[in-house]
């Protein structure tokens, strides 16, 4: 198997302008076509989207999608409500039968609510869905899950050069038969920003960022790094264009090897959700 086929596509910015570092704003329909056409012809074979990623699924379901594996995520149900309504209205939206992998987006919602776990090995019986999981921002949330008894055929998280907080995690759910798909191999693009140009809020990372924006390419040699990973089964990645996402696999064959992080960066940088807003 090429390196590339080891990708798998966002599509966030197909529903939303998404990222720090994206000057475009959402993804044209016209261009999201010509990403979809590409990513085929590199055997690119997931597609990750969400009920919660705006126009996403709308926008996706315009295109034939029999070459690709979905994967798509719900946010909690309003109380009394089944999940089996976002999941019939993503199914309709994308214009597909089943998911091969459906994801709670806030999973320690179902901490509460075992019935929605329920619900959705229901859903697996009944072939809507092939393999159900979480998408996870804090390991914390993942000790609860499995605690709980909730152990997933597919989880979602977030892996990159300066964020390793889920490494061992992810050994141990691997060694148990679950597909482990990482994202945030670019930080939401925090690597390509000018250190120079950062807010205050980035201090501790602004020297690190300058050592890294010295290795050329840069978005090969950050995805390399992650997809070289034995436990890591696909790595998603948003792009904004067709030619971004050429660069990206173009960059793949002149990536170099990254040196071993000596510093521990705070969570404030690593999960965006903490950032200051513009």
């Amino acid at each position: 198997m090429k390196i590339s086929e080891k990708l798998g596509l966002g599509t966030v910015q197909f529903g939303l302008p998404y990222g720090i570092s994206n000057n475009s704003g959402q993804t044209t329909a016209e261009e999201v076509v010509k990403i979809l056409e590409t990513a085929k012809s590199y055997k690119i074979d997931v597609l990750d989207s969400a009920s919660a990623y705006g126009s996403s699924e709308d926008v996706l379901g315009e295109n034939d999608l029999s070459a690709f594996k979905m994967v798509s995520k719900f946010l909690p149900p309003s109380k009394g409500e089944s999940i089996s309504i976002q999941l019939e209205d993503s199914l309709k939206k994308l214009g597909v039968q089943s998911f091969y992998g459906y994801l709670a987006h806030r999973p320690i919602e179902l901490i509460g609510h075992s019935e929605h776990w329920e619900e959705l090995i229901e859903f697996k019986s009944e072939a809507k869905i092939n393999k159900i999981g979480f998408s996870l921002n804090e390991p914390e949330e993942l000790e609860l899950l499995l605690e709980k008894g909730y152990f997933p055929d597919l989880v979602q998280v977030p892996y990159n050069y300066f964020d390793r907080r889920f490494e061992n995690a992810m050994k141990i759910l691997k060694s148990g038969g679950c597909e482990i798909h990482a994202r945030s191999a670019f930080l939401q693009g925090l690597f390509f920003m000018d250190p120079q140009q950062l807010d205050g809020f980035f201090e501790e990372v602004k020297p690190l960022i300058s050592q890294l924006q010295k290795n050329i390419p840069l978005n090969g040699t950050l995805l390399k790094f992650v997809l070289d990973k034995q436990f890591v089964d696909k790595v998603i990645i948003g792009v904004e264009s067709e030619l971004q996402l050429k660069e990206n696999i173009k960059s793949l064959t002149k990536a170099d090897s990254l040196p071993e992080l000596e510093n521990r960066i705070t969570d404030n940088i690593l999960i965006p959700s903490r950032w200051p807003k513009n």
